[in-house]
């Protein structure tokens, strides 16, 4: 077991909970180029865990200033963790899973991962999926944001056919250019239960991401 409590996957490429979770991060929230990718995310731990599974890979953190997704006007700081992993099982990936190359467009295909959607769609919210409580309406509100509208229609796929009932909007333009849409909000908060549920037992999670859905959870709860 590493210092991240996770330990390597046997073969990146076989479905299993840790490849499915990776592959999730690496559509959602990474690039892919010949021979190497690189994931990023706001939580230490989540970066540690992704590299472990991966089998070694190089961290780099940076402090960063990003624009909101629907309000280019609004910037915020933060720190990213940048982890690059190499080898030849990376270009295998590439065509395995249908990831994008560099600006070669993807096809996103993660038929293997049918029997781990659980665990592909918590990596996917936390790469690029946004969780909030909304005050105005006492619910928690979950959507998913990225600039590859053919990534979005992916995971709405995926949510459509996943055991949680997540009913989801129409596909939107961001302010920004990219794409987003949401769940609908009486099922959100079921939807964010289903897709932690487990997570306890394999360190399959980003903390400071599983917090904020808790805390959301418990303040729809107490609206």
């Amino acid at each position: 077991m590493s210092d991240a409590d996770i330990d390597p996957a046997d073969d990146l490429l076989k479905s299993a909970p840790e490849t499915a979770y990776l592959w999730g991060h690496v559509a959602g929230g990474g690039r892919v180029d010949s021979g190497q990718f690189t994931v990023v995310t706001s939580d230490e731990t989540c970066a540690n865990r992704l590299a472990a599974i991966a089998g070694g890979g190089e961290i780099d953190r940076r402090e960063t200033e990003r624009e909101y997704a629907h309000n280019t006007a609004v910037t915020r700081v933060k720190d990213e963790y940048h982890v690059m992993v190499e080898g030849d099982v990376v270009r295998s990936a590439s065509a395995a899973f249908g990831l994008p190359v560099g600006d070669d467009a993807g096809g996103y295909r993660f038929d293997a991962f049918e029997d781990r959607r659980k665990q592909l769609l918590r990596g996917l919210l936390e790469s690029c999926g946004t969780v909030c409580f909304k005050s105005s309406a006492g619910t928690v509100g979950i959507s998913f944001v990225h600039d590859d509208r053919a990534l979005l229609d992916t995971v709405d796929r995926l949510l459509d056919a996943c055991p949680a009932d997540a009913p989801t909007g129409p596909i939107q333009e961001t302010s920004s250019g990219g794409h987003w849409f949401g769940i609908d909000d009486d099922a959100a908060a079921g939807f964010g239960e289903w897709v932690y549920e487990g997570s306890d037992g394999t360190s399959l999670f980003a903390p400071t991401r599983r917090r904020k859905l808790v805390r959301s959870l418990e303040e729809a709860e107490n609206a």
